[in-house]
């Protein structure tokens, strides 16, 4: 397969807004045909607070800034039906901190949502920076949340 990644707000405007979208997407993918690419992988496209969508905050709603679920179907059959094949970078190791799972699991630590983070009390080492050296305890009115982005592997 000869994939072709594609972050959708950087790639094509339909609508002038400044943003690309879904619509553009779809007028470029003869385009993308004809460069040989079979698949496309596209970037988080679900709702989220940030540009780069890696922190979704409704995984059944496509980011509105990109357009509609149904302009998503409508992509994905347009790719069908030229043979391209469609993956989507799917954010399920984090949410969002304004995600319905988080919140509720900040309201009470009997949260049946609590163990979807990693949570801890008032610790002395909750201030010292991770591996990459970045924060990576946050505090919340019902305790410290865990909330690294990536890590640093050694091969």
């Amino acid at each position: 397969m000869v994939f072709y990644e594609v972050f959708v707000r950087a790639f094509y405007d339909s609508d002038g807004d400044g943003i690309g979208d879904l619509k553009g997407l779809i007028q470029k993918l003869p385009y993308i045909k004809s460069l040989g690419v079979n698949a496309i992988w596209l970037m988080p496209v679900f709702k989220s607070p940030s540009y780069h969508g890696y922190d979704v905050s409704d995984y059944y709603n496509i980011n509105p800034e990109y357009g509609t679920n149904e302009d998503f179907e409508n992509f994905i059959n347009k790719a069908h039906e030229l043979g391209i094949k469609v993956i989507l970078d799917l954010v399920v190791n984090h949410t969002s901190s304004k995600h319905p799972w988080f919140l509720n699991a900040d309201s009470s630590p009997k949260s049946k949502y609590r163990d979807y983070y990693i949570w801890a009390t008032q610790d002395t080492k909750l201030n010292e920076p991770s591996a990459l050296g970045t924060k990576q305890w946050y505090n919340k009115g019902s305790g410290f949340y865990n909330a690294i982005f990536g890590l640093r592997c050694r091969i």
